[in-house]
């Protein structure tokens, strides 16, 4: 009998694929390490001294070009987006009816300048009347008493001294009268001059006031900026305050940051920004700084508040607005607009700064205007010019 012998199998090589997917596995496994590193190594030596938003935007001032006083639209000297200065006329209002009321302010004036001239006139005249009635008195006085010792020796009779009696009655009487108008007189004109008097200086107030409602027939720019928003057509009858159109100074324009309430614990006044905008790109560049953090999130000042005390309540985070400066030369060199996106990285690494700003000195106002300033000046040299003519030739 024979007997088979059966060889054991060979067992088959492994395939190649298998190498190379643990070499694979190996490189992702190695690259996810290295990740995690880097990300690890950026975040203890760069992110946790940052934080960032995009819900950034430009914010500025939008300054209302609006008329002092009424009128009727009869010329406009500036466009959209034309640049303004300080001072400028932007509008001019029909100013026929302010001149008319000028040149009445001006012809009071000068009657009431006449008037109080009558004034220091009668206390003159009440002078000279008193001294007349006072010699007159003095000489009734002597006949009385002349009279009296005529009548002693009988020379006379007592009627005739009782007629001098009645005369001396008469003079005092008269004086009496003189010295009352005299003090009439001059209660209208005690301790001042003429161009103190109050109703010249009444005048010369109306007369200021019709000059300035005239000037104000030319509406000016209040600061220098861009014109924006303008309203204001030929023709229109518009009335003090009515917005005609608006000035926005790009060159002083800001960023309101949005960030989260998470975001803020380390933020203090005074850090470093740099800033992307969306209409440069990553390409440029903005640096700026805190100025403030908000007094409160947007949904605390909103017209509506959440009422968090009613109802089914679910917690979201807020946001509070974070003011940030510009740098004026880079704000300079690449200019932005209002409502404008902007990307917001704050340097957070020294937060020894405030929180709130340390009360406020006193200073200069942070906004002021010149434009509306020296409106008087001529006027004043007019008003004297009207009193000067108004005076008699030989005054002073």
């Amino acid at each position: 009998m024979t007997t088979e012998i059966t060889p054991h199998p060979v067992p088959a090589p492994a395939p190649a694929s298998n190498g190379r997917r643990r070499r694979a596995l190996l490189g992702v496994l190695a690259l996810v390490v290295a990740g995690i590193a880097g990300w690890g190594g950026w975040y203890l030596l760069h992110g946790r001294w940052h934080v960032d938003t995009d819900d950034a935007y430009v914010q500025g001032n939008v300054v209302d070009v609006v008329p002092q006083t009424g009128g009727t639209v009869v010329a406009i000297a500036a466009e959209e987006g034309d640049r303004v200065e300080a001072g400028q006329v932007l509008v001019q209002l029909d100013a026929d009816d302010a001149r008319v009321a000028y040149d009445q302010a001006v012809a009071d004036l000068a009657a009431s300048v006449r008037q109080v001239r009558g004034f220091f006139s009668a206390v003159d005249a009440g002078q000279a009347e008193r001294r007349a009635r006072e010699i007159a008195v003095r000489q009734a006085r002597e006949d009385v008493r002349r009279r009296e010792d005529l009548v002693a020796s009988g020379a006379i009779s007592g009627e005739e001294l009782a007629h001098a009696r009645e005369l001396l009655a008469s003079a005092e009487a008269a004086l009496a009268g003189a010295e009352g108008d005299l003090a009439r007189s001059r209660a209208l004109v005690d301790a001042v001059t003429l161009r103190e008097h109050p109703q010249v200086a009444a005048a010369a107030a109306r007369v200021r006031q019709a000059w300035l409602d005239l000037q104000r027939t030319k509406i000016v720019a209040p600061v220098s900026g861009h014109v924006a928003q303008r309203h204001v057509q030929l023709g229109q009858r518009v009335s003090a305050g009515t917005a005609l159109a608006t000035v926005v100074p790009l060159e002083q324009v800001w960023v309101e940051a949005n960030f989260k309430e998470t975001q803020l614990a380390d933020m203090r006044l005074g850090q470093p920004v740099r800033l992307h905008a969306d209409l440069y790109g990553g390409d440029v560049e903005y640096t700026g700084r805190v100025v403030s953090l908000g007094m409160g999130t947007g949904g605390a000042f909103s017209l509506l508040p959440a009422q968090n005390a009613s109802g089914n309540w679910i917690k979201i985070v807020q946001r509070v607005p974070v003011r940030i400066e510009l740098d004026p030369a880079s704000l300079a060199e690449h200019p932005l607009r209002l409502g404008l996106s902007m990307h917001v990285d704050v340097d957070v690494h020294d937060a020894s700064g405030p929180v709130l700003a340390a009360p406020r000195a006193e200073a200069a106002p942070h906004l002021s205007t010149a434009a509306y300033g020296g409106q008087l000046e001529a006027v004043d040299a007019v008003i004297a010019d009207i009193i000067e003519r108004n005076l008699p030739p030989a005054h002073g």
